[in-house]
Order: structure tokens, then sequence, then C-alpha cells
């Protein structure tokens, strides 16, 4: 009787394992009809060009009146050329008569105007390439080959990453180490995170940031290929990984389609991204500052700074104001906000809900085109939690001010900053201005002194003009113990 409980209990298990098992009724796994489906939409893409090397610029070495003095100096080479090479992957996403479209990313076909792009396709056809239009901001790009029009291309279905989960299974697939020859290779993974943003991929990261995140494996060369869901379906244009030694470990990064069909669908038209201005400078929240402004939560973006002249100026946004959502989507972070203006519509009134003195308050605003010239500022905020301030302030008639040629119309200026105080942790320096504490503006010292002298909370809210113009909130945390 025993052993015919233990046979029943390992069906039982059995079955349960293997109804989670991603098969199809005839014990096959589901990922071959989705590759099936859309492989062959993906290409190889090869970058042959010419790049400058050696000593451009030897600067003051190759200067004559320098060389008056150090003639024994070698003079710098005249630069040279060389033959480069670059490789990734891309998929078919539209076909007009002859003309075939292909998404890939920025990275991959940058340097494709000053050489050869050569894309190969599912049946070994090779076609050169033209660029259609770059988007570094995004790391997207979207290139074109003309072929016969009787030719069969497979298209690839665009998903709604939008719609996407953690634990949802992810199909990658591309050309890793193309070099190799590892064409079309497909690996098969989940969803492990959605709305990356603020990675580093080295000096040219994207500014637009909202990274689906896969332990699917993606390897050098898979950049540009596809992020397929279970129906076979794009999600995501691969795009990065994160790797101590150049190769998967399980961290992946693709950009959501959802991006890319605003991207593309511009850079078909115009060649060119058509984003949307808001005019502000935005701040994330964290848990101090949720503390000091008595929010519910730790979402939203503050307002450091609303520039003059801009739509935000013009539907009424002030310093201060938290937004927590706008045209009917919640904003969580400075990198979604980002993305959503940018990808809105302009010239129409679109819903702002704002929290101003602890009041949620709607404004309407009607954004315009983004000026091609606006330098975007890191905005990140430091704080900790220590005891007493640990900075030194004067007014601008006082000798710091005057040494360094600093005049201001409002605010003190920091002349000295403790070191391991909460002022020094909270990020404050040497030469920023200080211009309201507790959103109580600061013109004098004895503003200062006045506001510092009865202080109850053991967070300190305080809105500066850093040294280098940014404007920003930031805490200062004191210990009361």
């Amino acid at each position: 009787m025993l052993r015919h409980n233990l046979i029943i209990m390992v069906i039982i298990l059995c079955s349960s394992l293997f109804a989670n098992l991603p098969l199809n009724n005839d014990y096959r796994s589901p990922f071959v009809d989705v590759v099936k489906n859309i492989r062959e939409s993906v290409v190889n893409i090869r970058v042959e060009f010419m790049e400058e090397y050696g000593n451009v610029n030897r600067f003051p070495f190759d200067d004559e009146f320098f060389r008056f003095f150090f003639p024994d100096l070698p003079r710098s080479q005249e630069p040279r050329t060389r033959k480069s090479l670059a490789m990734g992957s891309g998929f078919i996403f539209k076909r007009d008569l002859n003309r075939i479209f292909i998404i890939t990313n920025n990275h991959v076909v940058e340097n494709g105007s000053q050489g050869e792009i050569i894309v190969t396709l599912a049946d070994k056809a090779k076609y050169t390439a033209s660029i259609v239009g770059l988007d570094s901001q995004t790391d997207l790009a979207v290139i074109k080959i003309e072929v016969d029009a009787k030719e069969d291309i497979v298209v690839a279905p665009l998903g709604d990453s939008d719609g996407i989960e953690i634990g949802d299974w992810a199909i990658a697939i591309g050309n890793p180490f193309g070099q190799l020859g590892l064409e079309r290779t497909v690996t098969a993974g989940v969803i492990s995170a959605t709305g990356r943003a603020n990675l580093q991929f080295g000096v040219d990261s994207p500014l637009y940031q909202d990274y689906i995140q896969t332990d699917a494996a993606i390897n050098p060369g898979n950049s540009g290929g596809p992020l397929v869901n279970i129906k076979g379906e794009v999600i995501g244009v691969n795009a990065a990984i994160t790797s101590t030694s150049g190769g998967n470990m399980g961290i992946g990064f693709a950009i959501p389609i959802n991006i890319a069909k605003k991207v593309t669908q511009d850079l078909i038209a115009g060649g060119v991204v058509i984003r949307a201005y808001i005019g502000i400078l935005p701040q994330d929240i964290d848990y101090e500052l949720q503390k000091s402004l008595k929010l519910e939560e730790i979402k939203g973006v503050l307002v450091a700074k609303v520039e003059e002249d801009t739509p935000a100026e013009k539907a009424g946004l002030k310093k201060g104001d938290v937004i927590i959502s706008f045209n009917g989507k919640e904003i969580s972070n400075v990198a979604k906000f980002r993305l959503e203006i940018a990808n809105s519509p302009i010239g129409e009134e679109l819903p702002l809900s704002i929290i101003r003195s602890g009041k949620e308050k709607i404004l309407y605003v009607n954004l315009i085109q983004r000026p091609d010239d606006l330098v975007q500022i890191d905005n990140k905020v430091s704080s900790s939690s220590t005891s007493q301030i640990g900075i030194r302030v004067e007014e601008f008639d006082g000798p710091y001010a005057k040494e360094h040629n600093i005049d201001e119309d409002q605010g003190i200026i920091i002349t000295s900053v403790d070191p391991d105080s909460p002022a020094a942790n909270a990020g404050l320096r040497t030469g920023d201005i200080i211009l309201e504490i507790n959103q109580q503006e600061i013109n004098s010292i004895t503003d200062y002194n006045k506001i510092v002298e009865t202080l109850e909370d053991d967070i300190i809210l305080m809105y500066i003009k850093t040294r280098e113009g940014v404007y920003r909130f930031l805490t200062v945390s004191l210990d009361k113990n």
C-alpha cells in the first residue's frame, strides 16, 4: 500500500512539473513555432569604414614658437587611416514595394556613412544598405535595402511592450560573435525587469532610457536583433549587456518596441526624431525628499527649475511642484517623465497633475518642439543622515564673492564645507548658493540664521544654485539624538 501511494505521489509530482514546462500538446517547445515565424526577418549587418588614427593633435608640441625652445622633440605624425569593422544584427519591420526597412542600433551603423553597410538576409543574399536615419538619444537606427519587387521577404510583427510583465518569456535572436559565423542564434529566458534607466554604457550612453532587462543570452553581435514574446511578436530591440568579461552574464537590455515605433516612424518620415519639450529641470525623489515634502509615496518628479518663456512657465508650473501624472499616465521617475514628454503630441493641451504645498492640482501644458541645442544636465542628488549642518556662509558683498566675482540677486554663498558633515554628505560644496531652506527664501545671513535656529525637523530641504549654475533641491539630514 505504501509503495502504491508513493508511485501515485511521483506521478502527480511529474505531471505538475511537465504542466509547468513550455510545451505544446505534442510535447514540443512552443519556441519552435515562434522562431519559424520570425527568424528569417533577422539580418546580419556588417559595417566597413575608414577611421583616422595616430597623433592627430599634439598642440603645443607642433607650435613653431614652442619648437624654437624644444627643437629635439619629435613632431607628431600626420593622421593615417585604416579599415575598421562593426558587426551586429537587425530585423525587417517594414516593406514598401521593393524598399525594405530594417531596425538596428545606432551604435552598429553610425559609421556607415563613412563606408559601406552590408546586409545579409536569411537566404545568404547580400545587399548594400543606406542609412535612413540615426538617433543616438535612444540608440536606434533605420537602414534600408532595395530588392526585387517579387522577392519573398519576412516582415517581423511588432508587439506591445507596454503589456509585458516580469516573468514573461523572452526570446532573443541575433548574430552573436558575428566574426565566427554564428548567425540567427536563438536564446530564451524571461523578462527580469522593466523600466531600467540611468545606465552607463560608455561616453555615448543614450539619454532616453526605459530598458527591458532579460536573462535571455545577449552576446556581442546580438545588438539590433529582436527580443520576442511567446506570441512571436517583437517587444524590444536588443541593445546592450552588463558584463565583466564582455560575454553574456544573464543581464541583457532591450529598447522597448513602443519607443522604437515612434523613433522609426519619424526617421522614415524625415530622417530625424521630433520630440516635445516642456522646459523644466526635473529631479528624482528619494526617501529624504519624500519626508521633507510630506509625500505619501516615493514617486513623481520634483521640479527643480522652470525655464523662462517655456511651456512649463506658461502652464503655471512652479519650482517645488511635484509632478505625479502627465496626460493620464502616472509618473514614477525622471526617466519615465522624460520619455513621456518627448513622445507626446506637440501643440495640444495636455493635463499635468501636480502636488503643490500638499494639495493636488491639475495644470494644462501645450508642448513645443524640442530645441536642438539643449544641453542635458545630470541632476542626481546625494543625501545622507549625520549630525550638524557643517557650512559657513556669507552674503554677496563679502570677501569670497568679491574674490570669485560672484554677483547674484538672491541667496547667500557657501564659503566652506566641513568634511564628514551632513552638508558634505548631502553634496553641498564651496561656491554653491543657497536660495531657499524649507521653501523659505534666503536673501541674507539674518534670514539664514533665523531659519536654522528654529529648525524642528531632522531633515532640511534646501534649494540651491550650484557653482556650475545648476538649480536643484537637496536634503540635509540631521541627527537630533
